[in-house]
Formats: structure tokens, sequence, C-alpha cells
């Protein structure tokens, strides 16, 4: 009976602690899935025009949201985190009812939304949003300062939400086909957000408004505001689509360091058109933008803020010397114009797909300038920072991403895949061919996956499930006595039997193992798996 009761205490501390580790609330469900508030309408067009004062940290505006209807509904659901507050919700000079359940409004429409139809509302709001805690992991508005005693605001919002600092449709599936974003600041600043600069309005009560065009689909968590004492300065590149302007915007007294810092955005452009395809984002150009925090991949008008060094605020992530020949922010926020602004994921939980292709785009840009031997270091490097903590691949449905690790563990898992490609004409065809396939879209894990086993012409669900879905890193035990190789993996999920390069006395060898013994005769003196391969090994 003790033994009993022991057991039924262990099993219970282990389903509280799992209820624990999954336990979402209706605020989860409402800001990470597809209600059926959401479902029924298409957003098209946004325009946001607010106005912004640094002196009491505040917002104030609308957002009038152009939508598409696809199927006949009345309520439709608007998210804005407090402490901003919706002031009133118009639609055809109606003031509509808005019932709020925490960070979602149901607006409850009266005239009829039919099928197909084209409707727009307007989302009046107000007041202090939330401060950015660790921007930009911890994100919202910084309210900072330079050292001339300016105003230096910046917004981010990745996995908080955009709704943390406008109203809008926050999540992931849906993306604005266009977007004008006004911005109304004191005229002694500059406001710098995404797309083309349209026009400049000065005003009689010393302020100014800045409009900004975008013409390409964006994520909301791609659009910004960074307010400053900014200077510019530009140039032109020549890229796979034509001219493509660069335009960088600064603290005044940066200047100097930037125009030297900064050469590292072409030479970024012109190795990423090469492995990527042509930049996503023509038609509203490229900004590299100063902001008071690390920097983040805002859709054509990617933040800065890694103080003018090679590397990541100075240090080498990888440990192999590699990482000091860039600038890290430079390099990977911009190679997430084309993983994250171009190809983005239908649910955060999906994130490494931001995330791992981005950060082996590090590797990438090494390979371009440096070569294989580099690329190969730099990302082998990282893999001292994998913690295997939890899967890569989040939780649907509530707004929750994976583990940490789809940054270095997911780049690893794209070098190891590149290996078993063994051809790196094809493996540039197989990047850029996700680009044009899934141009301007949002996806799922399984689409990426899809893709890439019919590139590629293999099975790759087990070898997905392996890193993507699963903690476990594959050994390849061996036994190699008097030139008889005994092997088999281990650690792995069933089914997993990718084939692994060895190299005997330095020489390269493929061997084919799965989860049972083989042997098989190799003639040499020492094994080791080829560490390009994200695989352990044991020798028995």
């Amino acid at each position: 009976m003790k033994k009993l009761l022991i057991l039924f205490l262990y099993l219970l501390t282990i389903q509280n602690n799992n209820a624990q580790e999954q336990r979402f609330t209706r605020q989860d469900t409402l800001r990470g899935s597809i209600t059926k508030e959401r479902a029924w309408w298409d957003v098209t067009y946004y325009h946001l025009d607010i106005a912004v004062n640094p002196e009491k940290k505040s917002i104030s505006g609308k957002n009038t949201i152009f939508y598409k209807v696809i199927k006949e509904h009345n309520t439709m659901q608007i998210d804005l985190q407090p402490p901003l507050k919706i002031e009133k919700v118009v639609q055809n000079s109606l003031q509509l009812k808005v019932t709020s359940e925490g960070n979602a409004h149901f607006v409850s429409l009266v005239t009829p939304q039919k099928e197909n139809q084209l409707n727009s509302i307007e989302v009046y709001y107000s007041g202090k949003p939330r401060e950015a805690v660790n921007a930009p992991w911890d994100g919202g508005i910084s309210w900072k300062k330079d050292q001339n005693g300016q105003h230096f605001i910046a917004s981010s919002c990745q996995g908080i939400g955009a709704s943390i600092w406008w109203p809008n449709k926050d999540h992931m599936y849906d993306e604005v086909d266009s977007l004008l974003i006004s911005v109304n600041v004191p005229k002694d600043l500059m406001n710098v957000s995404n797309g083309q600069l349209r026009n400049i309005e000065e005003h009689d009560n010393a302020t100014k408004t800045y409009h900004w065009f975008v013409n390409n689909p964006i994520n909301n968590y791609g659009v910004n505001i960074n307010i400053g004492d900014y200077i510019e300065f530009t140039e032109n590149y020549k890229g796979e689509k034509g001219n493509l302007p660069m335009n960088y915007y600064v603290l005044r007294d940066n200047l100097h360091k930037a125009k030297k810092q900064f050469k590292d955005a072409p030479k970024m452009m012109k190795a990423f058109e090469h492995w990527f395809g042509p930049y996503p984002f023509y038609k509203d150009g490229y900004k590299l933008v100063e902001v008071p925090y690390l920097g983040m991949e805002h859709q054509s008008s990617v933040t800065y803020g890694n103080k003018f060094l090679n590397g990541y605020l100075g240090t080498d992530l990888s440990g192999s010397g590699w990482g000091l020949k860039f600038d890290f922010i430079i390099i990977h926020e911009s190679g997430h114009e084309w993983f994250a602004n171009n190809i983005t994921n239908k649910d955060i939980a999906d994130m490494w797909i931001h995330e791992g292709f981005t950060a082996y785009s590090e590797s990438l840009f090494l390979d371009y300038y440096y070569g294989k031997k580099a690329a190969s270091e730099y990302v082998i490097g990282t893999r001292q920072r994998i913690a295997n903590d939890r899967p890569v691949i989040g939780i649907y449905g509530v707004n929750k991403e994976g583990s940490s690790d789809m940054y270095f563990k997911g780049s690893n898992m794209l070098h190891t895949l590149r290996q078993l490609v063994d051809n790196d004409k094809k493996w540039r065809s197989i990047l850029r061919g996700l680009n044009t396939t899934f141009y301007h879209q949002t996806v799922t894990t399984q689409q990426i996956e899809n893709y890439i086993s019919k590139a590629t012409d293999m099975d790759l669900t087990y070898f997905f499930d392996q890193y993507l879905r699963n903690i476990k890193i594959p050994t390849l035990e061996y036994t190699y006595k008097n030139n008889n190789l005994k092997y088999r993996y281990t650690n792995i999920v069933k089914g997993f039997a990718i084939p692994l390069r060895i190299l005997i006395d330095n020489k390269p060898h493929w061997i084919h193992p799965t989860s049972n013994w083989q042997e098989q005769k190799v003639d040499g003196n020492v094994l080791k798996v080829d560490p390009n391969f994200y695989v352990d090994s044991k020798s028995l």
C-alpha cells in the first residue's frame, strides 16, 4: 500500500509538472489562434496614422483597417494591449459596440458583411504603450535619449505582438498587402519607418508628420517606428532586379563610424542575392536604421544597435575567429529579409523558419567571401551554444515559440542537410527556390519540409523529426578494429537513418547507419565522424 501511495504521488508530481509546463490561458488562445472572429476577413490595407509624444511617452491616433469579407459574419477581433485603450471604432460613420476581453476586442458590426465585399473600419486609440523591458527580446517602445539629450525612440515587438503599440489583426497568418504609416513627431526629430518616404508635412504646432508607404505584404511585427535626431546617407546597389536604393539613418554624431561600418550592407546584399535570390522588396528599398537597442529585422527598415563593432557586440559567437569578420547585426538581421519577411511563419511555433535559416545565412556570408572552410568552422563553432532543452518547434495555436536552439541548432541542422545534398549548385538552387516558391507568403514547417524533400529527392521526414521535434542528438556508436567497422545509430527517433560521412585517416567515406548494427571492411587506422554533420560519436 505504501509503495502504491509513493507511486501515485510520483505520477501526480509528473502530471502537475507537465501541466505547469503546458498550461495556457484563454488569452493565449485568443492571441495565438485563428479565431472565428479573425477567420472570416482578410486584411488588405492599413493606414496607421498616429502622433507620438516623447515627453509624455504616449501615442494617439487611429488605424484604418481595410479588409475583404471571406465569409459573412458580424463580429471582428481587433487586438490592442493595455495600457493602450480603444477609444472608439467607426464604420460608415456609425460608432460600433466594442466588447473587450483582455488584449482582444470584439467589434459588433452593424452593416451586413457580404462575401467578397471590400470594407473598412477606423480604430481610434490612445495611451502610454508598454515600455520595452529588454528590447528586442522583451519588447514594446524604447524611450531613450541620445548623448546630446535628444529623444531616441524605437519600437520592437516580435513575440509580444505588434498590438503592444498599435491596433491590428495580431496573428502571423494574415499579412496586410500594403501599408501607409503616418507618424507625427516634434519638428526637431525624424521618424523612419518601413517602405518609401512619400512626403513630410509641417504643422503650425511645431510638429512634422512623416508618411511612409509599404508596397509589399508585411507581417505585423515587421512594422516599426524609429524616432531620433537622424542624419541620412545613401547609396545605390546594382542588384539582380536592377537599382536598389540603400539608405542609412544614424544619429548625427555617429555618421563617420557608420559610413565605415555600414560597408557590410552592400556586401551582405551581394552574398545573399547569390544564395537566396533577389532582395524581396525592391519597391520598398532597403534601410539600416540606428536604434537604442541591439537590432531587429523590421522589413525594409532593419534596425541596428551593434555599436559599430564587428561580431556580436564585439564578440564571436562561434569562438572560431570568423565571427569577427563581419558585423553580426547587419548580416543576421538583413538575412531575415529573405527568411522572416519574405517567407514568414504562419504560427510562431514555427519560428525556426525565421531563425534557423537566418543563423545559417551568417555561415553562407562567410562562404561567399572566405570559402567553405571558414563557413564550416563558424557554424560548427556555434554548437557550443546549443542547449537541447526543449524542441525547436513550439506549441501551435497559443503564440508559443520553441527553444532558442532554433538559432544554432537550426543552422547546424541546415549545415548537415547541405552535406546530404553534397552538391553546392543544387543546395543554392534549393535556397533560391524556397524564396521563389514561397515569395511573400506565410508558411508552415510542413510546407518547408515537403519542398526540401521534393527538391532533394530524399525522404527527410525523420531527419526533421530528429532535429526539430526532439532534443536527442544522433550518436554513431562504433567499433573499429583490424579494418573491420561495426556501427549503428543510437539516441534517435524511430526511422532516423541519414547517410553519414566519416573520415578514415582524414579521407572521406560514406556509410549508411540505421538503428541496427552493421559491419563492413574499411582500410585505415583512425576514424572520426565528419564534423560538418551534427552527429555525436562514441567508440565502444
